[in-house]
C-alpha cells in the first residue's frame, strides 16, 4: 500500500491552491495538472469548483477531456467539489449548450441548484465516513444531486438535497471543504487514493 499517493488538482480554473494546501495536510504529494502527461503521473485527481462550462471547455481545448473519461472510467479515484462535482455526473438536468461531463458517477445534478453568487452561505454537514464533528461547508453558486444510480452511496444531505455522493473511487461534494480549514474530507479522499494503489 502506498504511503503518501501522488495527488493532482485540475489546474484549468478554480481554487486550485486551496486544494494543494488540503491534500498536503491530508499527507498526500499534491500537484497542479494541466497535461495529459501530467495526468498520466498521478495516483488520484481533484476536480475543484469553479465554473462547469468553462471547465468542459478548457478540458477541451488543454486535450484534458479524453484522458481525463478514460482514466475516471478505469477506475482513477477522483474527487470533485461544485463544479467539479457537475463534471463528474452522468447527467446535468440544465446544460449549457455544449456543455459536457467526464461522468464517472450515476447521479444527475442540477447546476445552481442553491441559488445565485449573493445566495452563498456556510452549514454545518454531516458526512458519512468522516469522524468527528459535522464538516463545514461552503455553499458557492452550489448543485444539488437530483437523483442517484443504485451503485451510488449518499453520504450527506443537507435542506432535504444530496450534496456528497460516492460511487466506488468516485467521490463528490456540492460544497468546498477546502475553503474552511477543515481538511476531513480531503483525508477521506487521500485514504482512498491509498487504499486504491
Amino acid at each position: 500500500m502506498m504511503t503518501s499517493p501522488v495527488i493532482g488538482v485540475l489546474a484549468l480554473q478554480g481554487d486550485v491552491r486551496e486544494h494543494l494546501t488540503a491534500l498536503a495536510v491530508a499527507d498526500a504529494v499534491a500537484r497542479p495538472v494541466r497535461r495529459p502527461e501530467e495526468l498520466a503521473e498521478v495516483d488520484g485527481l481533484v476536480l475543484p469548483g469553479g465554473e462547469s462550462t468553462t471547465i468542459s471547455k478548457l478540458a477541451n481545448l488543454f486535450g484534458m477531456a479524453g484522458p481525463l473519461r478514460e482514466r475516471i472510467g478505469a477506475g482513477m479515484p477522483v474527487y470533485g467539489t461544485c463544479a467539479g462535482m457537475i463534471m463528474l455526473a452522468e447527467k446535468i438536468l440544465d446544460p449549457r449548450s455544449g456543455q459536457e461531463t467526464f461522468g464517472g458517477i450515476d447521479m444527475i445534478v442540477r447546476r445552481n441548484a442553491f441559488g445565485r453568487q449573493n445566495e452563498s452561505f456556510e452549514a454545518a454537514v454531516e458526512v458519512a465516513g468522516v469522524e468527528g464533528a459535522a464538516v463545514e461547508g461552503v455553499f458557492i453558486r452550489a448543485p444539488w444531486v437530483e437523483s442517484v444510480g443504485a451503485r451510488v452511496e449518499v453520504l450527506a444531505e443537507h435542506g432535504g438535497h444530496i450534496v456528497a455522493v460516492r460511487q466506488g473511487n468516485a467521490l463528490a461534494t456540492s460544497f468546498h471543504p477546502e475553503l474552511t480549514g477543515d481538511h476531513r474530507v480531503h483525508a477521506l479522499f487521500t485514504e482512498m487514493v491509498r487504499t486504491a494503489g
